[in-house]
This record gives C-alpha cells, structure tokens and sequence, in this order.
C-alpha cells in the first residue's frame, strides 16, 4: 500500500463533496525528554535522570528540526533559503600566509607569566579550572590588580560573590587600583552591556558555572548553559582583541559542566592544583595554542596572597630526616625545571590474602608493577606484605625517572636499610629489572647537586658531571648493591 491516502472522489451517496483535498501521512517524531543538569536524552520521562541522578530534572523538549537533505553532489536542495551566507577565503598555499603576531599582556604574577609564556594574549581566552578552595580566585585578583595598575582597564564579574566581598579580598591582597571595574552579575546578556560600556582590555569570569544565559536551555551551570556561555564569551573575545579568563570550579572525578566540558572551545586551560592540607599551589598548561604546556608554576597560599616559591627544591625537602629507612631523594623534571623531591615507603606483614598497594601522590599501577618486579626480578619477598608509598611536600610524580627511587625506598623500608642521605637517585625501570636512561639527566644532577648531593645512582648511560660522583648501573640487582653496600 503507498504511503498516501487519498479521499475517494466517487459520487457515493451520503458521501461528502470532494473538493480536491488529499491527505498525506506523514512521519510524526516521538517526544524527547532531556535532563536540564547534564542534557541527557531520553524517548521517555524519568523522575529521575539515570545518568547524574538528580530528581525531577528531565522534562520533555521540542524536537530540533531535520536539516534539509542532500544531494548526491552534497548540495542543500534549492527552495532552502540561505541566510548569513559568507564567502569563505580563497585558499593559499601556507608560506604565503601572513602571520599575526598577538600582543601579550604581562600580569606581572610571576609564575602565572611562566606558565603562559609571557602573559595574556590580546583576544585569547583562558580557562583556569581547580577544585573550590584552592585560590582560584585570589590568582584572579593579584593579576587584575597588578594589570590595572599599569592602567590596562579590566572588568571583574563576580557571578558568585557581592561586590563588597570582592572589595575586602582586594584590600587584603593589595589589589586596589583604578582601572579595575567589578561588577557582581549572573546574566550573560547584562554582562555583554557592561563589557560594551567599560570597554575592558581583560575581562575576567568568575565563574563561568554560574553564568546564566536565559535564551539557552537547561539550568544555570548544566552542560549546555556552560558550554554555549562560553562560546558566546569566546566570540567576544575574538571580535574585540579582549584577553578573557573563565574560572571553572571542579570535583577530583572531572565534575560536571567543569573546564573538561570547555577544552576544545577556549585557546588555554590552566590548572590549578594542590593539597588543602599544604600551602603549596601548582600551576600547570593542560593546553595552551600560543606557547608550550610544559612550563610549571610554583606558588604558596600566604595570607597576603600567593608568592612564588624561589626554590621549590628546597622547600620540598626542608623537613627531611636524614638516614630515615625508606627514604630516597629523586630528581624530576616539571617542564623545564628540575625539581628534588623525597619519596618515602613502608612496608609491613599482613596476613590479608591480598596484600595492599597504596600510592599517594604516585601513580597506583607503577607502584603495583615495581613490587612486582622487585619480587621477580630482584628476589624481594612481598607478596604477604602491605605496601605504601608516597612522595612528600604535596607535589605529584608523574614521570617513571622516579621508578628507581620507589623501588629502593620500599627495598630499604623492607629490609630495614637506608640510602645514604648524599646521594641521589635518578631512573626508569623496565619489566626485565633493567634501570634505563631519563631525559635531561645533567640538569637533574646539577640542581640535586646545589642542594648538596655529591653522590647519585644513575643509568649507565648518564654522561659525566663534574663535581659529583656517578654510581651507573644496568639492572635492580645492580642498583640494590649499590645502594645498601655502606650501610650493610
């Protein structure tokens, strides 16, 4: 049967006048509910959305409309009206294309410069994203008032505080100045009239979850609000060279409608890292399109605000006790700087059938491989023992060059044996219990020596550096001797 109904035009009695009309079946699309919190998509209703949990939020939607089809040729069909159509640029070949070079505006918060190589870049939008409480926020202020203090007028919009609570931070941070606007406002649409009656050089967010766009859907901080809030954000940035800088706040899983959501609308993500229970803060480039992302910055939460730390080594092993068991100083590489830091271990009997393996500030599978090969490829008896490891200051390990460390400190901590307090330990463990060689290994044994390590266990590969003495070794085995042979 065709997929018409035609009423019949026949004259049977009693039947009605056929006046030409035919009806036309057509597909009817079923209804769609979508959750305002996280946009999740259901055919049905939900009292409560599967995917973040929360009650009531899912809601029926209209549907969007179908896009016209194509043709063969990937042509729109004809009698589709075309609006705002723009003709694209003729393409050349890329050495003929002229580059731009983007003006920077140093914020003069040293750290915060190092990481963006240089400061903010007229146009460009900066993402910082840490969990709430880190000092986000203070970071935000010490670089608007120094800015404005050089007279660059910058516009603050507190979607989360007053003004007047924004004004005691200042005064606390002494971040006074008279060309810094605040303002305290959560709709999107009054916070482009104020930006068009300021007319900021930077323009700051803070933070972009609790701006509120009344023309797009979902609740304020949902993933849709955030997502096209910050793209409305970014097409005035662009349009007007303004240096923007959202503030995303984030839970330890990633969060929702966090700066995970926005990675690929903003030019640089910054995160800001650190321990509630240290003072230490860590700045880092998760992406940035006008430099590197291997730069780190180093600050510490002070009441007048965050100062850099000048020697962050120092500092990290400031409190170490010498001739500890279980205890190995490594050197590891933040971008381009070498930081020495003290990984600890401790190693105790259980009688649980399986043996626990806790890692702080380290990865947890790393710890689990190197106990295995310290047990199958150095002889080291674990297997009913309690492992943990954890590297001190508050600062995390990410690169293998500290493999050879762990694995000494939880040898020493196993066997009750300390490494000697001069020496530094430097290298990458292979499956076969091989040590292999780490990048940049003379810059890490330069700083380790200015701290005063005169003795280091390295890779047989590591080039000479005068003034220390090198202990290289090829394997685990090799690398244990050379460790405990003072000691015992």
């Amino acid at each position: 049967m065709s997929g018409r109904l035609r009423i019949c035009s026949c004259p049977v009695a009693g039947a009605a006048p056929d006046y030409g009309l035919r009806m036309t079946r057509t597909s009817v699309r079923p209804p769609l509910f979508v959750c305002s919190t996280c946009d999740y998509q259901s055919p049905k209703w939900l009292g409560r959305c599967t995917e973040c949990g929360t009650w009531g939020s899912v809601a029926e939607t209209a549907p969007a409309p179908t896009a016209p089809a194509r043709s063969a040729s990937g042509r729109r069909s004809e009698n589709r009206a075309v609006v705002g159509l723009r003709v694209a640029p003729v393409p050349m070949p890329i050495g003929e294309v002229e580059t731009a070079g983007a003006s920077q505006l140093p914020t003069d918060v040293p750290e915060l410069d190092r990481v963006l190589g240089g400061g903010l870049v007229a146009g460009s939008v900066t993402l910082i994203g840490g969990e709430p409480g880190m000092g986000k926020s203070t970071l935000l202020m010490q670089a608007l008032g120094r800015l404005a203090s050089r007279g660059a007028r910058c516009l603050l919009v507190c979607a989360e505080e007053s003004a007047a609570q924004v004004r005691m931070r200042a005064d606390r941070l002494g971040a006074l100045a008279s060309e810094l606007f605040v303002v305290s406002e959560t709709s999107l649409p009054a916070v482009f009239a104020y930006v068009a009656s300021v007319e900021p050089v930077v323009l700051a967010i803070d933070s972009i979850q609790a701006v509120h766009d009344p023309d797009a859907p979902g609740a304020a901080g949902s993933v849709t609000q955030v997502r096209e809030g910050a793209q409305e954000l970014v097409r005035l940035a662009k349009e007007n060279d303004i240096a923007t800088v959202l503030v995303g706040h984030v839970t330890k899983d990633g969060g929702l409608a966090g700066p995970r959501a926005l990675e690929h609308v903003v030019d640089t993500v910054l995160s800001f890292e650190g321990d509630r229970h240290h003072a230490l803060r860590m700045l880092r480039a998760l992406k940035h399109r006008f430099g590197a992302t291997d730069e780190l910055g180093l600050m510490e939460m002070t009441a007048s605000g965050l100062v850099p730390v000048s020697d962050p080594s120092a500092l990290f092993l400031t409190d170490r006790r010498l001739g500890a068991t279980g205890s190995v100083v490594t050197a590891v590489m933040e971008g381009t700087r070498p930081l020495c830091v003290e990984v600890q271990s401790l190693v105790a009997p259980t009688g649980a059938p399986i043996p626990r393996r806790i890692a702080q500030a380290f990865e947890g599978n790393r710890l689990s491989m190197l106990v295995a090969v310290l047990q199958q490829r150095a002889g080291i008896a674990l297997a009913n023992q309690d492992v943990y490891a954890s590297v001190a200051g508050g600062v995390r390990v990410a690169e293998p060059a500290a493999d050879l460390a762990v694995a000494l400190a939880i040898a020493g901590a196993r066997d009750d044996r300390a490494v000697d307090s001069d020496t530094i330990v430097v290298g990458e463990i292979g499956l076969g219990g091989e040590i292999r060689q780490v990048p940049q290994a003379p810059r890490r044994l330069l700083e380790a020596m200015r701290l005063g390590f005169r003795d280091a266990i390295v890779p047989t590969s590591t080039p000479d550096v005068p003034g220390m003495t090198l202990r290289r070794v090829g394997d685990l085995r090799q690398a244990l001797g050379a460790a405990f042979s003072r000691s015992g």
